[in-house]
């Protein structure tokens, strides 16, 4: 029989939902299949597919209400302006839209909670309305700390925009009954903004340690691609602003070692400028990929050596924790990082692979050169993986955000 406090109704508002495979899609999915499983009963209202290139995916259409059912999740999914992940306008004018559409569908739910999630962040706001007008608790889960990561890739300028969307970012969290942020860095940055830190909490993002797992190469598909015999550096993600992967394909010009190989799999803002730079180096050391679906990850995991995490410079990026690094890691595969604080405290601290100092080419070169050539590093980065991916299994992390709720309600 199952006790009342498992049988909550949760609401949760996420833009991103499967089958997207970014990782606020992931993540939602994840910690709402395992809630399920412990009697809660989730409804996710979300827009049709269509993250990163704007374009609705197979077998769905853009409709003003459409329903669904996800390993036992009821999926909502509601009308929003679709445009590509570039162009900073448009994707303000997709998320606003978005958000308008989720507090209405939202208005006729039955639920005992509110989860809005973050990016985007005008989510929030339907989040923050709904609890308002319904007088139900809401949690904001703090995925990203907007606008001040806007501010870092250079969409906006400081001025009286951004410094409204603040005051309205520390108004939401004040507001909110929880805020339920992906790292530590994330609830110190609220606290020293007057933010109550008895109502922060932390879970992490992690990898689901049973489609990820430690597995043979898979051969055809490395003869399909024509990377036998190569040392394959993998980035598997969104192509935006932040990824610094322009820096990471003019490095590639003073690669020599012709045994290594970069391949490039997924799309975003950034993906045609790169793709361009590429061509007009004339390089023959990385291969570009169309996204795939989040089944098909753990196979082109399998084919590459080291995982590649990088961000731009900036210490805004110093609270992020890039997800790929825990599925790298359940997989056993050293992550070559290029972010600075949290997540490089945590590829130290496990020796789950080297860090660089991002944008810092000579660094970069140094360490790629250093897990390819060196054996024993390279055997003790994979040891490390083993014990991280243990350490971030999203089952537990899952477990720990629905005892949080739990306690809100």
């Amino acid at each position: 029989m199952k006790s009342h406090k498992r049988s909550m109704k949760i609401l949760f508002l996420t833009d991103n939902f499967p089958p997207e495979t970014n990782a606020p899609a992931t993540r939602t999915y994840e910690h709402c299949k395992e809630w399920v499983k412990k009697g809660a009963d989730v409804t996710v209202i979300t827009c049709a597919p269509n993250f990163p290139q704007g374009k609705v995916y197979a077998g769905y259409k853009n409709r003003l209400h459409h329903k669904e059912t996800i390993d036992g999740i009821e999926v909502i999914r509601v009308w929003s302006y679709i445009t590509a992940n570039k162009g900073f306008a448009k994707r303000v004018l997709d998320y606003l839209s978005f958000a308008h559409s989720a507090f209405w569908a939202g208005l006729f739910r039955d639920y005992d909670l509110i989860v809005a999630t973050s990016p985007q962040f005008f989510t929030t706001w339907a989040g923050w309305g709904l609890s308002k007008i319904r007088r139900k608790p809401w949690v904001f889960e703090l995925r990203d700390l907007w606008p001040e990561s806007i501010k870092t890739v250079g969409a906006m300028k400081q001025g009286r925009a951004i410094e409204w969307l603040e005051k309205i970012e520390l108004g939401l969290y004040r507001d909110a009954d929880r805020v339920v942020a992906v790292t530590e860095a994330f609830r110190q940055n609220l606290i020293s903004r007057g933010i109550d830190a008895e109502k922060i909490e932390v879970v992490t993002n992690g990898a689901n340690l049973e489609l990820y797992t430690p597995r043979p190469k898979d051969e055809r598909l490395l003869r399909q691609l024509g990377l036998e015999g190569k040392f394959v550096v993998g980035y598997i993600g969104t192509h935006g602003m932040a990824h610094s992967l322009d820096f990471i394909v003019r490095s590639l010009a003073r690669v020599s070692d012709p045994e290594i190989h970069f391949l490039f799999i997924g799309d975003g803002a950034a993906k045609e400028q790169i793709v361009a730079l590429a061509r007009e180096l004339q390089l023959n050391n990385c291969t570009f990929l169309d996204p795939i679906p989040k089944e098909e990850v753990p196979r082109y995991l399998s084919i590459i050596d080291v995982s590649l995490a990088p961000l731009k410079k900036s210490d805004t990026f110093k609270t992020v924790i890039p997800s790929k690094i825990f599925e790298a890691s359940a997989m056993g595969k050293p992550t070559l990082l290029g972010v600075e604080g949290q997540a490089q405290e945590i590829i130290e601290k496990y020796g789950a692979g080297l860090c660089f100092e991002p944008e810092n080419e000579k660094d970069f070169i140094e360490k790629l050169y250093r897990l390819k050539d060196d054996g024993e590093i390279y055997k003790k980065c994979k040891e490390g993986c083993e014990s991280l991916a243990h350490d971030y299994d999203r089952k537990l992390l899952a477990e720990k955000m629905l005892e949080i709720l739990e306690k809100v309600v």
